[in-house]
């Protein structure tokens, strides 16, 4: 391409758009998460809500329909476990995440904490959850890391390593 020459570049336009429709989902859920408060709830009610979650997951109820209250019982979960309160970009990435869309965050914006609450809502239906990491270092440090938010609201975390056996990682998967 010359100098002179510009790049065409298409134009999206959101209006007419399915986005549109996709980002009011967003800004619909986000509302709905950031009116969900928990924080006087004691921790034994915070897990039988989460538990209760579960059950109307098993009981066939959308997970669309169960995405606010689950994510907010995540950030209120994270608060109190790792002191980490999960910004609205964080929770907008999960959203997007739920919704099987791609994620870009540069490094340190959070996507450790972004997987937690789609992993959360999307194990209440009882098929399992794989959280993809770029190496075993990682694959580590995050099952570490967030597993006691995991395990505070009912789940089971695993990790597979390199040099693991084949028993092992069946057990982890």
């Amino acid at each position: 391409m010359r100098g002179s020459e510009k790049k065409q570049v298409p134009v999206v336009r959101m209006e007419d758009d399915k986005n549109h429709l996709e980002l009011n989902f967003y800004a619909a859920c986000l509302k709905k998460i950031n009116e969900t408060d928990f924080k006087n709830c004691p921790d034994q009610v915070l897990k039988g809500f989460a538990a209760e979650l579960g059950n109307k997951a098993n009981q066939g109820i959308q997970s669309d329909l169960l995405l606010p209250a689950s994510f907010a019982v995540v950030r209120e979960a994270s608060r109190r476990i790792l002191g980490l309160w999960p910004y609205d970009v964080q929770i907008l990435a999960g959203i997007a995440l739920h919704k099987e869309r791609l994620v870009e965050m540069q490094t340190g914006e959070g996507k450790t904490l972004a997987a937690v609450a789609p992993a959360f809502l999307n194990a209440l239906y009882k098929k399992g959850v794989h959280i993809l990491t770029f190496n075993d270092y990682l694959a580590k440090r995050d099952a570490l890391w967030m597993g006691p938010v995991y395990e505070f609201l009912g789940l089971s975390v695993g990790y597979i390593q390199e040099e693991m056996s084949p028993d092992a990682r069946k057990k982890a998967y």
